[in-house]
């Protein structure tokens, strides 16, 4: 994946996370210079950003730090080889107490 394609598949992946979060009435979002940061009822975060020289998404939560590849059509972790969006579901759960749909 080249540079051009990495930006506007991540600029798709965080859009998407973004129109799902702000569905819900507890969790708030900010998407500003391509970091998603998700805003919980007790004050935490949830920050989702691109990180461009590995050509990964990087989610930092309260579980902990995730990195995602893009492999065999679906962005997958890099250490467990769950896919994203099932991932932040689980996270935004957990530590946002919000059940998320991402289809």
């Amino acid at each position: 994946m080249n540079e051009s394609d990495f930006h506007r598949a991540v600029d798709a992946v965080l859009a998407r996370i973004e129109a799902a979060v702000e569905s819900s009435d507890a969790l708030d979002s900010d998407l500003e210079a391509g970091i998603l940061t998700i805003h919980c009822p007790d004050d935490s975060r949830i920050i989702v950003n691109r990180q461009t020289p590995n050509r990964e998404i990087w989610i930092a939560a309260r579980s902990g730090g995730f990195h995602f590849v893009f492999r065999d059509g679906a962005w997958r972790d890099t250490r467990g080889g769950d896919e994203l969006f099932a991932s932040i579901a689980r996270i935004l759960a957990s530590q946002g107490g919000e059940e998320i749909d991402f289809g």
